[in-house]
């Protein structure tokens, strides 16, 4: 090959919401593969073994045959580079960690040149993906060396520090499932489910249910010690101590074994077990006040086994059993290397969030030396052949146990989760056999947490792994509850910034705050607050994580959708005026009529099932919409003769006209009822077609017909701000 054969990045744009290729955000990329449009893959020696061995899992990806193997296949009979390289984005992404599957290659007008459309979760990365791909597939072509471990490692590190810890996507990905739209309003954790005042927002495992003073109590362990005991939830005994002496005083008249822990402490952090020494006490005394800063519990220590209970709402809904962690020694390894031979290659081990259990490093553990010291070793020592080493006495929860508990077991969580305050708890409790009541064993609640960790309920390291992002949804939601607003969308070319502030000004005589974002500025209920052109995505953002908006209108022109995508996933109302090929469109390869059709069509897509289409008759093009539309449909023209309308009132579909300078209102053949055009002043504002999809828009709401004629008599025009 020469070194002119090569793939040119030209335009890369993140689409972050429903555009023209899917509903979900995406990377469009226009790429040039030059000389390679004469070179598909099956004429390129040896590419398709090498890229293969790179990337094994491509044989996962089904391509137009519809079958495992099927882009394989395509890839042997001959494909073009821009289709390859979309495959290859996706697989780089799925290896680092962030599982997608969507993508197409359209190519355009220019020779050579291609769009490449890939499933995307975070724009970075995505973005990352794309470039690897194109030096990957170079590689391949050129027979030359790649770092692909490197660069997947780089792309790992990625995905851990920007995306969705596997807690909240589990969550998020659970609302999904109930078709609960989400937005990510940090670069954290945080997450708005539903839209406008129908929102509830979560931060990993809390939500705003959650109590700020329920996770001060839960912080506060003797605090919280107390108020359990108070109200008959077994508890071990302890006392707050402020020094070494006074640790070991406490401890000899509770009465030994002891455990020692943090007061204020969380996750099991600076806790050690089962102490009966005075030099041991003191030592945990330390290992738990680095933890805490300030006072440590002494408190009487349970024998049985660590469990962690999860609560949401009222329930017990997943529960994990701990065990403790030991090494065997071979008489010749230290006690570091023995852990990480024996422990650490458990391959359920690791930083990684999406791992159940965490490495254990004795050298930088103090709990570890502890445990270490009382057996008279250090992390350096070489036990003997045979040796069992306690390395961990806690830390090791991962196994499910759901199934196992004992009902009184599972009441005494809840009750112990109600009692601090918190909607959301994680419940430590020491059990001999949590299959057994509480009154037949000394079990006790050991600790109750606030913002609980989820992952080993998500994926535990033996057991049957639990949907507690379902559960939290439920809590959150009841069945009934609609997390959704109404969103009504408008495109087009045809006055659709009046026409948006119109079905505004409707809906919100129906009593309901609203929100507006359009071409004419940002509105709240009619009041401008921002004049610049707000139909946008940004702006549109503002508008749906707004908590008083109970209604959002947003018009979207092809500009729009083709460089950001839409602001909302779905929406009640989509109205579309005209599909119009306008010069400025060339800038985005949309050159004909079939293709901005592409374009239009992207409104209509995400008319929810439950929704209205309204659409205008008098144009062909838009009338073929309605055979998109997963919900209702309701046609407009001026001509009650049109055609489209005449065959929709067959079938008993609604629709608008005008007669004799009223707009009537028709269900098959049953008039529902008329409205005079001029009712909307000044009279030149009157356009008859936009009048009616305004109307059309307010009749899909359900907005009674009275209100719709009072809200065009007192809707202000202001043509000397309007652009026509």
């Amino acid at each position: 090959m020469t070194a002119k054969k090569n793939i040119e990045i030209l335009r890369v744009t993140h689409l972050r919401g429903p555009n023209i290729w899917t509903y979900r955000p995406v990377i469009e990329a226009w790429v040039d593969i030059g000389e390679l449009e004469d070179y598909p893959s099956n004429t390129l020696p040896g590419f398709y073994e090498r890229l293969t061995t790179w990337l094994p899992g491509l044989i996962e990806h089904k391509c137009s045959p519809g079958v495992r193997g099927g882009f394989l296949e395509r890839l042997r009979e001959g494909t073009w580079a821009a289709h390859i390289m979309e495959h290859v984005a996706l697989e780089i992404q799925n290896l680092s960690g962030m599982q997608t599957s969507f993508g197409k290659a359209r190519q355009m007008s220019k020779p050579g040149v291609y769009k490449i459309a890939f499933r995307t979760r975070q724009e970075q990365i995505g973005r990352k993906a794309l470039v690897v791909a194109r030096d990957l597939i170079m590689a391949a072509i050129n027979d030359t060396a790649y770092a692909l471990d490197a660069q997947i490692t780089e792309l790992r590190d990625m995905v851990d520090s920007l995306c969705l810890g596997p807690s909240t996507s589990n969550i998020v990905d659970a609302a999904t499932d109930r078709s609960i739209p989400s937005i990510r309003l940090t670069e954290g954790n945080l997450v708005q489910l539903g839209y406008g005042i129908a929102q509830r927002r979560i931060w990993t495992a809390e939500t705003d249910q959650t109590s700020a003073i329920a996770e001060e109590i839960a912080s506060d362990k003797d605090l919280t010690k107390s108020l359990l005991k108070s109200c008959g939830v077994p508890v071990p005994e302890g006392t707050l101590v402020n020094s070494p002496e006074k640790a070991w005083e406490v401890a000899q008249d509770i009465g030994l074994p002891v455990a020692v822990k943090p007061y204020d402490g969380n996750h099991g952090r600076g806790v050690t077990l089962d102490l009966s020494d005075k030099a041991s006490i003191e030592t945990a005394f330390h290992v738990a006040k680095e933890q805490s800063g300030g006072s440590v519990i002494v408190e009487k220590f349970i024998p049985g086994n660590e469990h962690r209970l999860l609560v949401v709402g009222k329930r017990v809904v997943a529960a994990a059993r701990g065990e403790s962690a030991w090494v065997i020694g071979d008489g010749t390894s230290t006690v570091t290397e023995l852990v990480n031979a024996q422990i650490n290659i458990d391959p359920r081990r690791g930083e990684a969030e999406e791992l159940p259990l965490s490495p254990i490093e004795p050298e930088k553990s103090p709990e570890v030396q502890l445990e270490l010291r009382r057996a008279g070793l250090t992390p350096t020592s070489v036990p003997a052949k045979d040796q069992k080493v306690l390395i961990q006495r806690n830390g090791n929860v991962a196994w499910d146990v759901t199934d196992e508990l004992h009902p009184t077991v599972a009441a005494t969580a809840a009750l112990a989760a109600r009692i601090v305050g918190l909607d959301i708890a994680g419940i430590d409790m020491v059990m001999e056999d949590c299959s057994k009541p509480m009154k037949s064993q000394r079990g006790a609640v050991i600790e109750v947490n606030a913002s609980p960790g989820l992952l080993f309920h998500i994926k535990p390291a033996i057991g049957t792994p639990r949907n507690v992002g379902k559960a939290i949804v439920e809590h959150l939601f009841a069945p009934e509850a609609d997390a959704r607003i109404p969103v009504i969308g408008v495109t087009g070319t045809q006055h659709t910034g009046r026409l948006a502030r119109l079905i505004a000004w409707l809906v919100h005589i129906s009593g309901k705050h609203v929100g507006l974002a359009c071409s004419e500025g940002l509105y709240l209920d009619g009041r401008q607050i921002d004049a610049k052109d707000s139909a946008h995505w940004e702006p549109s953002q503002r508008l749906l994580i707004n908590r008083s908006v109970q209604a959002a209108v947003f018009e979207n022109s092809s500009r729009m959708i083709l460089t950001e995508g839409l602001a909302y996933d779905r929406c009640a109302v989509g109205v579309v005026t005209d599909i119009s090929c306008t010069p400025d469109l060339a800038e985005f390869d949309i050159l004909d009529a079939e293709q901005t059709y592409k374009v239009a069509r992207t409104q209509v897509d995400v008319v929810l099932a439950t929704g209205t289409a309204v659409l205008n008759a008098t144009d062909p093009q838009v009338v073929e919409l309605a055979d998109l539309c997963d919900g209702n449909v309701i046609f407009y023209a001026p001509d009650a003769d049109n055609t489209a309308i005449v065959a929709h009132r067959a079938k008993q579909g609604r629709a608008l006209f005008v007669r004799d300078g009223e707009i009537v209102l028709v269900e098959g053949t049953h008039e529902m009822a008329v409205l005079p055009l001029a009712t909307l002043k000044p009279a030149k504002a009157a356009k008859p077609e936009m009048v009616m999809a305004a109307i059309g828009a307010a009749w899909a709401l359900d907005i009674p017909v009275e209100l719709i004629g009072a809200g065009l008599r007192t809707f202000e025009s202001n043509p000397k701000k309007t652009p026509y």
